[in-house]
């Protein structure tokens, strides 16, 4: 039996919304050969595997792949392993900066799944969305709410590592606000909140707000 932490990250300021994600703490418990069962069978988009915590060595797979970086896990493990000051990814180490409650991690655009973004002319054609736009399978979909003050509405596919729809999606959010060139506050999903913003050196910080949820035992499949 294996301990597992549910968790949401980039939740909004009053709690609410965020990205479910599962962290096992001690992922030593859980064999390698077993974690990409174990993230199909919990269905969220991504699971982590806490491999060091002292390190901060972690792995993270979705129901359908493993990936070298991902946003909202290396956020929610970094919430939950307090003292970490860096993580390391398959993709390289990621810095871990603490800001007035919320957490925040630093990652270069091209880590992560290769999104296309696909800037619309409002927030309602973003909300009207049914699917992916031209049935692309690893799209983010984005809209200015408040160009003057950053403010972006967004909604973002990753269809093609078996996630239809993300909540909240830090490794899309880290290229948007690349390609932006400029500090962004996104809305996406429904009710998530992620902060990004470029660094000098060629990195992208994301960070947010996160709530725990539940510690539970976990038999593995």
């Amino acid at each position: 039996m294996s301990r597992l932490q549910l968790l949401r990250v980039f939740c909004d300021e009053d709690g609410s919304g965020g990205n479910p994600l599962a962290v096992f703490a001690d992922g030593a418990e859980v064999p390698p050969e077993r974690r990409q069962a174990v993230a199909a069978d919990l269905g969220l988009s991504e699971t982590v595997f806490v491999d060091d915590r002292e390190r901060g060595e972690v792995r993270i797979f979705t129901p359908a792949v493993e990936l070298d970086f991902a946003g909202h896990p290396a956020v929610g493990a970094a919430w939950l392993l307090e003292g970490v000051e860096t993580l390391r990814t398959r993709a390289g180490e990621v810095p871990v900066v603490r800001e007035d409650g919320a957490v925040f991690v630093a990652a270069r655009p091209a880590w992560g799944p290769p999104f296309e973004l696909e800037q619309l002319g409002s927030r309602s054609e973003v909300d009207a969305l049914g699917g992916p736009p031209r049935g692309h399978d690893l799209i983010a979909a984005w809209a200015w709410l408040d160009e003057a003050a950053g403010i972006v509405r967004a909604r973002v596919f990753p269809v093609r590592i078996g996630i239809p729809e993300d909540e909240a999606t830090g490794s899309a959010a880290t290229k948007l606000a690349a390609e932006v060139g400029r500090p962004i506050d996104i809305r996406q999903g429904r009710g998530s909140r992620i902060l990004a913003r470029p660094r000098a050196d060629g990195l992208v910080e994301i960070g947010g707000l996160c709530e725990v949820d539940e510690l539970r035992d976990y038999e593995l499949p």
